[in-house]
């Protein structure tokens, strides 16, 4: 994978929503979960090369908008991308996302991408990612809790790259619950329909929440807990949003992804600032200790890294070269001068080399 391609440097590789989902199913979701999963390991492994920062948001009363930047010496990402939970009202996805990934030499936007899908194929293989790291190996069946439209990729995640073959599904909305055992239908999971979260979970290797309401909810509490569970925390993603009751996170081994930002955003921010944690890139190189016996308790306080987006941008601009996907955009002027900025309004007469007489 590559920081640059033998394009005119003023034109920018473009990924439209309908040439990603045509890229990622000529390329298989089992198979981009995968590549996805080992461009974040990758890139956790070399924490230390990146300029990181928590994301900026712009909250209101029914959302947020928030940018995702970082850096390492060779390439530059952000994303866009917002939460509104009464979008589905309106005909709107909650979630909507779009990025760019840049050369920093030289500033040149080399891809400009969706992310909405994207996103949710990072977030699933950052947990599965995660539970590699935090579960027991042994682990099979998972409760899935929040249906919505990240949870058939991260069931697909699970069973791919976790080994997680039965799940117990559970979502207020029944029609949310409909929707994903029609969508997983043929997928080889045994799916299980709950009629409430503690149903869904009693048994359960793993357990992944996954809700969009934005309010400080606890819908994991301490009684739902068993030894050697591990508890995938994606939905409590930002200030005064959380799904963990506080004794669930005392009784547990935390893991997050950016203490910075996961102690604003995640379900530990209802924790004290010295709450302990331990961040998984640590875990990955072997420089802390993730699980260290069978029957620990191990949380995945998920709340999205502009790194995983990073992973995600990089891995889906070499997927797209490499498959010759795409188009062209022309996002910069493609000046014959390139200190004749005012040339571009005017292209003939730059050409012609010609003076403007009043």
């Amino acid at each position: 994978m590559t920081s640059s391609t033998t394009m005119n440097p003023a034109h920018t590789l473009f990924l439209s929503a309908p040439a990603a989902a045509d890229l990622i199913n000529r390329h298989g979701i089992p198979q981009t979960l995968r590549g996805m999963r080992d461009a974040i390991v990758q890139d956790f492994a070399r924490w230390a090369d990146f300029d990181k920062s928590a994301r900026v948001a712009n909250h209101s009363a029914d959302g947020v908008i928030e940018l995702m930047p970082i850096a390492d010496d060779t390439l530059y990402s952000f994303k866009y991308v917002n939460g509104h939970p009464k979008n589905t009202r309106l005909g709107l996805s909650t979630v909507m996302a779009f990025g760019v990934l840049a050369d920093v030499a030289t500033g040149t936007p080399l891809l400009l991408s969706e992310l909405t899908l994207t996103t949710a194929l990072r977030t699933a293989a950052t947990s599965a990612m995660a539970a590699q790291t935090l579960a027991r190996p042994d682990s099979r069946v998972m409760a899935l809790i929040g249906n919505g439209a990240q949870s058939e990729f991260q069931a697909l995640a699970f069973q791919h790259l976790v080994g997680i073959t039965t799940l117990r599904v559970f979502d207020v909305d029944r029609d949310a619950t409909a929707k994903l055992v029609a969508n997983l239908a043929g997928s080889g999971l045994e799916i299980v329909v709950c009629e409430s979260t503690a149903e869904a979970v009693r048994g359960a290797d793993i357990v992944t929440t996954i809700t969009a309401d934005k309010t400080n909810a606890t819908i994991i509490t301490p009684e739902m807990l068993e030894p050697g569970m591990h508890i995938n925390g994606v939905g409590g993603d930002c200030p005064g949003k959380t799904e963990l009751h506080a004794e669930v996170l005392q009784r547990a081994s935390v893991f997050v992804e950016y203490t910075p930002q996961t102690r604003v955003e995640g379900d530990i921010q209802q924790m004290p600032a010295d709450f302990a944690v331990t961040e998984l890139h640590d875990v990955l190189a072997g420089r802390q200790s993730g699980r260290t016996h069978a029957e620990q308790i191990t949380v995945f306080d998920s709340v999205g890294f502009a790194l995983e987006d990073y992973s995600a941008l990089r891995f889906m601009h070499a997927l797209a070269i490499d498959q010759g996907m795409g188009t062209t955009v022309s996002l910069i002027p493609d000046l014959m001068d390139p200190k004749n900025l005012f040339g571009a309004l005017r292209p003939q007469v730059a050409a012609a080399g010609l003076r403007l007489v009043a």
